[in-house]
């Protein structure tokens, strides 16, 4: 198993030595990857290592141990610490429990005691980490989360979450036998509950459960919405109009059983999981008739819109597949999207003319990317565009799709230099703010995060990758440069400098300037 990293802190040497020498690293599991002298070396330190355990003293110079651990449990959650004090205070050990210290250590500190510390640190740090990796616990809590994966995935097919490509393996995983020839959504609409709208669902769902045991039919109930819904399958022999029937005879029995008005509303057959969607709208599309037909029965789509099953719909997840793309994907990403866009209105058979809706919500996707990034209509679809444009007035699909793609891959292009430049603006005007602060000793990346409205997490990532360091890094970079600056050119007393930097303590000053130049103020302004 992979060693634990250990970062140690003390501002004594001779400890730091005697634990560093005296600790048989290896063959407790750890592997000591550094060592400061002080916790505000070590808070530099720590981001740069990410150690698994932090070994430190309490009283140490410029940040006490408390502070370090506090700091660092919000930056490393997953980090354990130990502290170690020459003081048996209480205040101090109720402080360091409040740190979710693992252990509170007395100096001074035997190899014996310290090692049985370790032992017991990486026990639990195996354990959690056996229970992180454990194909068995996580089998555990899957199977223990089937019934709601379940319902998630029922749910996500009705509404085009789920690549017609997946459909057949995540229903595997789920451990659902989904074969079929013919499939049809029916959605349930409930009148008179109010007031136990929850209640009604469920009792809803487990009428419809006890009832639809159907010749040839295969029929999955659940939780959808504020009512309930049905996925039905058929092997080929079972009628939608059985169907019907049976969602009729559970109407009734709604009424006659739970005194409830229960309308269900039955989609259109389709002949693979990719068509549910499609179905789906038609279920939904039959409830709006509730009124003209009548409530407290099932209502067909077909028998009110005929043609309603030879359409084609631009569902949730082409739209989300799309924006991805041009969002986060590259080229390549893009051109497959489109791709299938543009395969499946040539899949379906219809004219062009019957396609017109779905072009025009690809054409509605486009323009809510572009108006989402800021991007001017113009500068997208080119001079004088008002959005007039038809699926009719491309000589063929292909036409269609090569126009769809020339769009897609211009606001893609626009995105990325909208964001490169935003980045570099985000980190200029943080270099701006830190050249005007730096003289102030309470300047951190929270405050600095807080001017740019940023979040320090984003923001220390996106500063890194533009600077090639931390935030930390470069505050200290600036301040040393100006103190270089203020004793070269001035007789100002060190301590003064130190205070106009940002360092209250003259001492840490001289610890930074030193590390950083190698000498010590005062030998750097006589040179």
């Amino acid at each position: 198993m992979e060693e634990y990293r250990v970062l140690l802190v003390d501002d004594e040497e001779d400890i730091r030595v005697g634990i560093s020498r005296k600790m048989n690293w290896a063959e407790l599991g750890f592997v000591l990857v550094g060592e400061a002298e002080n916790g505000q070396e070590a808070l530099e330190l720590a981001e740069a290592l990410e150690p698994d355990v932090v070994l430190t003293d309490i009283k140490m110079p410029f940040m006490d141990g408390l502070e370090l651990c506090r700091i660092l449990s919000g930056r490393l959650p997953a980090s354990k610490f130990v502290v170690f004090s020459g003081f048996d205070e209480f205040e101090y050990a109720k402080q360091a429990i409040r740190m979710n210290v693992f252990e509170y250590i007395l100096k001074p500190i035997s190899a014996a005691e310290l090692s049985g510390v370790l032992q017991r640190l990486k026990e639990q740090l195996d354990t959690e980490r056996t229970e992180r990796q454990s194909t068995e616990a996580f089998r555990r809590r899957y199977e223990e989360s089937l019934p709601v994966l379940r319902e998630l995935f029922y749910t996500h097919l009705l509404e085009g979450r789920v690549p017609p490509e997946q459909a057949a393996e995540r229903a595997a995983r789920l451990e659902l036998d989904f074969t079929g020839k013919t499939w049809a959504a029916a959605l349930a609409h409930i009148d008179g509950a109010a007031d136990r709208r929850e209640l009604a669902a469920l009792s809803v769902r487990q009428l419809l459960e006890e009832n639809l045991a159907l010749e040839g039919w295969n029929c999955r109930t659940f939780l959808y919405g504020d009512a309930a819904a049905v996925l039905a399958a058929s092997q080929g022999s079972g009628s939608v109009y059985a169907f019907i029937e049976a969602l009729n005879r559970v109407c009734a029995l709604a009424e006659s059983y739970l005194g409830l008005t229960l309308t269900m509303g039955v989609g259109a057959p389709c002949a693979g999981l990719e068509g549910l969607p499609q179905s789906a709208e038609g279920a939904r599309g039959a409830l709006d008739y509730r009124g003209l037909v009548g409530a407290g029965r099932a209502i067909y789509i077909g028998d009110l819109e005929p043609d309603a099953g030879e359409r084609i719909s631009f569902d949730e997840n082409d739209e989300r597949e799309l924006a991805g793309a041009v969002k986060l994907g590259g080229e390549a990403e893009v051109r497959t999207a489109v791709g299938r866009l543009t395969e499946k209105v040539r899949r379906s058979g219809l004219a062009a003319s019957q396609c017109n809706l779905f072009f025009l919500e690809i054409l509605t996707c486009l323009l809510r990317l572009a108006r989402s990034a800021g991007l001017e209509v113009e500068e997208v679809f080119g001079t004088g565009f008002t959005g007039a444009v038809q699926a009719t007035d491309f000589s063929s699909f292909t036409a269609m799709g090569e126009w769809c793609l020339e769009r897609s891959l211009r606001i893609q292009t626009l995105i990325r230099r909208q964001r490169t430049d935003s980045a570099g603006q985000s980190v200029e005007r943080a270099k701006v703010y830190i050249r005007e602060h730096y003289g102030e000793s309470d300047l951190s990346v929270e405050r600095l995060c807080d001017h740019l409205h940023l979040s320090p997490a984003y923001f220390s990532t996106l500063f890194k990758r533009e600077t090639g360091m931390s935030f930390t890094a470069y505050v200290t970079v600036t301040r040393m440069e100006a103190a270089a600056a203020a004793l070269r050119g001035s007789e100002e007393k060190t301590y003064l400098i130190a205070r106009r930097c940002g360092y209250e303590d003259a001492n840490y000053f001289s610890y930074v300037f030193k590390r950083h130049f190698g000498v010590t103020p005062t030998k750097y302004r006589a040179n």
